[in-house]
């Protein structure tokens, strides 16, 4: 008998979040996000434009990942070309909401007041939000320093493999 496909509704959805426009560092950084997000399995969510959103997609896409896009307005044709499923929204910046909520974890890889929109719509909605910004201290997330890192502590606070107060998040 065969082993039963992994239902989707199983498959954790991570959102990576930042700007819409980034530099080579946090391009290369989503790029990695997305590329460990897709070896573990989770299907990568985001806002489904440019910056960190195409590169981590580009990630995903790299290890055979699958690509969900929230965009702001309502034309799939503005995804960007690593997206596998487009949402239309129609809600511009409204459309973080729909991100943070439908994220079982939220990892921010730069940004500005869109990713900080987002960054407080998921911790309000108790989801865990990693961040790699030294510069953000917000309480109720969790800083790390390397994709792999961000990965891997995400995945431990969904599974609620983290004690809270372990010293280092």
């Amino acid at each position: 008998m065969e082993k039963a496909p992994v239902k989707t509704a199983a498959r954790k959805q991570i959102g990576v979040i930042g700007a819409g426009v980034c530099g080579s560092e946090a391009r290369t950084l989503a790029e990695a996000v997305g590329r460990e997000v897709a070896k573990r399995g989770a299907f990568l969510l985001c806002g489904g434009l440019g910056g960190v959103m195409e590169a981590a997609a580009y990630g995903a896409k790299q290890e055979g990942g699958i690509t969900l896009g929230i965009l702001p307005g309502t034309l799939r044709e503005e995804a960007n070309p690593w997206i596998d499923i487009a949402v239309v929204s129609g809600m511009g910046h409204a459309r973080n909401a729909l991100i943070a909520q439908s994220s079982d974890a939220l990892i921010a890889v730069n940004g500005e007041y869109g990713t900080l929109s987002e960054i407080a719509l998921g911790l309000k909605m108790g989801k865990p939000v990693v961040v790699f910004e030294p510069s953000w201290r917000i309480r109720g997330t969790h800083r790390v320093e390397s994709p792999e890192e961000a990965v891997e502590l995400t995945f431990r606070l969904i599974e609620g493999r983290l004690i809270e107060n372990d010293g280092k998040h």
